[in-house]
């Protein structure tokens, strides 16, 4: 029996008994995981330059895939899938790289919560994309999440400003909602495993050229055991074990809550980097960190009884 025919028999089993509150604590747990890859992206990148770290980031995860999935990706590559791929491919890269490059002068923990607003801002680009026309709660939620994003601006003495890597980290956002969208769209109509694949070979590829290109080549620092320890956490943490848990989580929590649990990332990113890397929050930062946070709870709580299913 192939993995792919044992994972679905022991889904299934799971579906009849798994713990709802042991699929809770998985969603918990990959929310730290995501929270926790910030802090250790932010490590990698002393020793790697951001655009090798996510080429090696993206091709491991492309392997670990392969590896797993193998009989279910390749005939699912097929001419029709090219242009989604580098849809989504391309959007992604573009969410990746302006991270990783504006986190190099940002906090992790302020990172962190600026990228949650892709959560506010995706209603809007569904709009564009698919004429799915936003609820009032999500312009409401756009409104606070922009003063939100005011607060963490404030500098001492009441200035506002934002830096060249706040700026990019909100490109993020933005970009990540295209992304989001595009997944959404195209996941309905090829299998979602071989969109994950092709969207990470995608991404990787344009890393490794953009790395080659314009990023110093590698050197024996990047194999001290911390900074390998980082990379690793990165795809087989951050990437695939993450992923996994999600997935199961999702198949035993109803979307309403495992969206409100996985909010939980960027508490998790700032309370790491504060804990860890000697990150200091200002009283206006806070006020903005939890402007953003209520935004996005207020973007992903759905005003319905019944359970819902996310993409």
């Amino acid at each position: 029996m192939g993995l792919i025919e044992r994972f679905s028999k022991l889904q299934s089993r799971w579906s009849r008994s798994f713990p709802p509150n042991l699929a809770r604590l998985m969603l918990l747990a990959c929310a730290a995981l995501w929270g926790g890859s910030y802090l250790l992206a932010k490590f990698a990148m002393e020793a790697i330059p951001p655009q090798w770290l996510m080429a090696i980031r993206m091709f491991g995860a492309c392997m670990c895939m392969l590896a797993l999935f193998h009989k279910h990706i390749v005939p699912n590559l097929t001419p029709k899938i090219i242009v989604p791929s580098l849809v989504v491919g391309l959007t992604y890269w573009g969410t990746m790289v302006t991270q990783t490059t504006g986190l190099q002068t940002i906090d992790p923990g302020r990172s962190a919560f600026l990228t949650a607003a892709y959560c506010v801002l995706t209603p809007f680009v569904t709009w564009i994309v698919s004429k799915n026309q936003p609820k009032i709660i999500n312009l409401i939620a756009g409104i606070v999440c922009l003063i939100g994003v005011g607060f963490v601006s404030l500098k001492p003495g009441g200035s506002l400003s934002l830096g060249v890597g706040d700026w990019l980290t909100i490109a993020t956002a933005i970009i990540f909602s295209f992304n989001l969208t595009y997944l959404g769209v195209y996941a309905k109509r090829f299998d979602p495993i071989a969109l994950t694949f092709v969207q990470f070979a995608v991404a990787g590829v344009l890393f490794f050229i953009g790395a080659i290109l314009t990023e110093p080549t590698p050197d024996a620092g990047w194999l001290a055991p911390s900074v390998v320890a980082s990379v690793l956490y990165l795809f087989l943490g951050a990437t695939m074990s993450a992923q996994i848990m999600q997935n199961i989580g999702l198949a035993h929590v109803p979307a309403s809550q495992a969206s409100i649990i996985m909010c939980a990332e960027s508490l998790f990113a700032v309370s790491f980097s504060a804990l860890f890397w000697g990150e200091r929050i200002m009283w206006s930062s806070l006020v903005g960190f939890a402007l953003i946070f209520a935004a996005v709870l207020m973007s992903v709580i759905k005003p319905t009884r019944h359970s819902l299913h996310r993409n």
